[in-house]
């Protein structure tokens, strides 16, 4: 369930109000009027359950709220109301399953910012993982997954394809088309110092390295776990289970094939390099895919089951 604050300019108040009421998928309706001051107007408060979220969401930017008031979400964990539990078996779907488009919008859009942080984060999994794959350490290949920032801009590639946002699809493609660069720049730097010191030479690339070599020997497993890894993790975002994430997070082959790209580059391994290219390509193309058919899917499943719901009259 979600709960969601609507600022709402006096001459649109009215219409807002009747569309809320006539939802059975909204609940706890509360009006204060003059409430807001900045933008001004009736201060509008209510839950509504996630199946039935966008459509609400719709009519309320149709009114220009979105412009010329607020609309504000958040999550609900746990609520004890026979209301909103009347409210989750009118209304068809369950919760677990429905998109917020909008909710999912904004949480994806957040993750394309070319920020210093990302840039950093990228930066430092890159190294952890250049350092695991000449110590051949399994360890610091997984710590450096879950570091790496990169699935938040993928993601949001998925969506700004589906949902035809040119804007995300920009920002995503650019903060992947610097992020990676950047970081494998970096870690360039960082493999000549370690190499400098002593701590870390060509001899560990050359040397067997059994627990690691499938970084660099892409198959057709490698874009089977890539795709069901973009299902797995768009599905985790657009039912709000965010633990899932971390395990798609480890399932993927991106921040350590760069890393030992890298690597091989530096010390002048060529084949390691295209194998480990190979790879990082494979597991961004089949996370797309993965990610937009998913998608797809949800959009064509949603379309099909939502149909117009409205509270029963009073008697």
């Amino acid at each position: 369930m979600l709960h969601v604050r609507v600022i709402a300019p006096g001459q649109v108040v009215e219409q807002a109000l009747r569309l809320l009421k006539a939802d059975a998928a909204v609940t706890h309706l509360v009006v204060l009027t003059g409430a807001a001051l900045s933008p001004a107007g009736d201060l509008i408060e209510f839950d509504v359950v996630r199946e039935g979220a966008s459509p609400v969401l719709d009519q309320l930017r149709e009114l220009g709220l979105d412009r010329d008031g607020a609309i504000i979400m958040e999550r609900i964990d746990s609520t004890m109301s026979a209301s909103a539990d009347r409210a989750e078996r009118e209304v068809p779907g369950l919760g677990v399953d429905a998109v917020v488009w909008h909710e999912i919008e904004h949480q994806t859009g957040e993750e394309t910012a070319l920020s210093a942080s990302f840039l950093a984060f990228m930066t430092v999994a890159m190294i952890i993982a250049a350092i695991g794959v000449l110590l051949d350490q399994p360890i610091l290949i997984v710590g450096s997954m879950v570091v790496g920032p990169e699935f938040g801009p993928l993601a949001a590639l998925c969506v700004g394809l589906v949902q035809r946002k040119s804007l995300l699809v920009r920002r995503s493609a650019l903060a992947l088309g610097v992020g990676f660069p950047v970081g494998m720049l970096v870690t360039v730097g960082a493999v000549w110092l370690l190499t400098t010191a002593g701590l870390v030479d060509k001899s560990m690339l050359l040397a067997d390295r059994p627990l690691t070599e499938f970084i660099w020997r892409p198959d057709a497993l490698s874009w089977v776990i890539g795709f069901l890894g973009g299902i797995a993790g768009i599905l985790s975002l657009t039912s709000a289970k965010a633990g899932t994430l971390v395990g798609v997070l480890i399932s993927v082959t991106t921040i350590p094939a760069a890393a030992n790209a890298v690597v091989a580059l530096t010390y002048g391994v060529r084949d390691e390099a295209v194998g480990s290219a190979l790879q990082l390509l494979i597991n961004l193309a089949a996370i797309v895919l993965g990610g937009v058919l998913t998608l797809l899917v949800q959009h064509t499943a949603w379309r099909g089951s939502r149909r117009p719901v409205t509270n029963p009259p009073d008697e």
